[in-house]
């Protein structure tokens, strides 16, 4: 028996998301973060060159955790290739270890998520909230690939 492969969600950024994107880089770069913004480098898989987008850092429960709300994006693919990233603000660079999160573990996550940022990016949620039931998380989960950050201290 075969199957059809499996369908990966990306949702593309608009015009406006790219200027937002832009501006926020741009704060971050200079020292500013908006509510946990940090430049997100990671080693492009095919090309090896350095890739950067912005990302929103999530701590909970003394952990910290990077969500991927428009799915399986360029920055997801090269964080699984690479393993290892770095974290920016300003001057101040943190590199770190990646750790995904199997589907299962991400409903508390994927929560805090939606508390934190739900204003920035429910949209790519659609119906799921920050109150949404077990079920409801889990249906979703598969779409929305999460890493937990290991340093070294």
């Amino acid at each position: 028996m075969t199957t059809s492969p499996a369908v990966h969600r990306y949702v593309e950024p608009g015009k406006g998301d790219h200027r937002m994107n832009r501006m926020v880089r741009w704060l971050v770069r200079h020292g500013v973060s908006l509510a946990g913004a940090r430049v997100l480098a990671v080693r492009g898989r095919v090309s090896g060159e350095e890739r950067t987008t912005v990302v929103n850092l999530l701590e909970l429960d003394g952990e910290r955790y990077l969500v991927a709300p428009r799915g399986r994006t360029q920055w997801v693919r090269n964080l699984r290739a690479a393993g290892t990233g770095e974290l920016r603000v300003g001057h101040r660079t943190e590199a770190f270890r990646a750790d995904e999160l199997a589907d299962a573990a991400k409903g508390t996550v994927l929560r805090a998520y939606l508390d934190r940022w739900g204003w920035e990016v429910g949209r790519f949620f659609e119906d799921l909230a920050k109150d949404s039931d077990d079920a409801a998380v889990a249906a979703v989960a598969p779409d929305f690939p999460v890493f937990r950050l290991v340093t070294d201290t």
